[in-house]
């Protein structure tokens, strides 16, 4: 196949689930509904937590970060997605493959690292509950915070770089709904195993480092909770880590399928489906997890929205 130097100039094709014509239209009602649930259910976790004073913990301020990364991740991704199902061209420009490819990434990769923080968080809060306000103060939040955003934007820099710099040749049919940079190295002409050996181990450490401190982080906090007399104090300890661990499961259950499966078991349609519970589906059940299973936040809720006196 002819190698084209200068990709910048020709369009990327996102084949998505064209050839399911008929349940592409169903599939793009499922994740509108999705998408608008996602957006109103995060906006609603932020507004609370900002408008109800009991509520400027540090784990709803971890929680409000994490909030506005599920929207601003899924915004990245669905309107491109609802915009090739619902017109006749899939096209995407190159610059807009590269701008959505590094901008996922690098928001996936914060998410890794955030919800470390917040199990952190959540075992000084039970492990050493009479010195969390002191352990846990604003400019550390706010430290623990930034850290997170800029380390996952370094790793999708670094794997941004890596992908960009390919040559690729004219197939420019993208077998998945969106600028994925795995699929996306996989039409370079040249030989993408070194590229692919350093992304594996950006990704290892991004993701493995962070479920490291989370294992951690509950072992210590299992370790807590056995040792507590009180059967109300265990069932408080569970209760504020329980939405966590759910949403770490959700998480870390789809993304490492995607990311760390050897490449010869690796389908495409399951990537697809994979993907689509990683990047529509748990934004929408983080919100509902974490205000369901939490009475402080239902409170608040029925504070702001029906102006009730609690």
């Amino acid at each position: 196949m002819m190698e084209i130097n200068d990709s910048s100039g020709d369009d990327f094709t996102l084949v998505g689930f064209s050839e399911y014509p008929q349940a592409e239209f169903i599939l793009s009602l499922f994740v509108s509904g999705f998408y608008a649930m996602t957006l109103t259910g995060n906006v609603a976790i932020i507004l609370v937590s900002l408008l109800d004073s009991r509520l400027h913990t540090p784990m709803y301020f971890f929680l409000r970060n994490l909030s506005f990364l599920d929207m601003c991740f899924t915004t990245c991704i669905v309107p491109e997605m609802l915009a090739n199902m619902w017109k006749g061209s899939k096209k995407i420009s190159y610059i807009g493959c590269v701008v959505q490819y590094s901008v996922a990434l690098a928001l996936g990769s914060t998410e890794c690292v955030l919800l470390a923080v917040m199990a952190v968080d959540r075992y000084v809060a039970v492990c050493w509950p009479l010195r969390y306000a002191t352990i846990m103060h604003q400019q550390i939040c706010h430290l623990l915070a930034t850290m997170s955003w800029l380390s996952g934007f370094v790793n999708s820099l670094f794997q941004s770089s890596l992908a960009v710099v390919l040559p690729l040749c004219g197939h420019r049919h993208v077998d998945h709904f969106l600028c994925e940079v795995l699929v996306i190295i996989k039409l370079s002409c040249v030989d993408t195993g070194p590229t692919e050996l350093k992304m594996l181990i950006a990704r290892l450490i991004i993701l493995t480092v962070p479920v490291c401190i989370i294992l951690t982080s509950y072992a210590c906090i299992a370790r807590a909770v056995v040792r507590m007399h009180s059967a109300e104090g265990r069932q408080k300890a569970f209760g504020t880590c329980a939405s966590h661990l759910i949403v770490v499961s959700l998480f870390y259950g789809t993304i490492m399928f995607m990311y760390l499966q050897p490449k010869s078991n690796y389908s495409q349609n399951q990537g697809k489906v994979f993907a689509l519970v990683y990047t529509i589906v748990a934004p929408t059940l983080n919100p509902l997890i974490y205000t369901l299973r939490n009475k402080d936040v239902k409170r608040a809720i029925r504070k702001v929205v029906w102006k009730d006196s609690v």
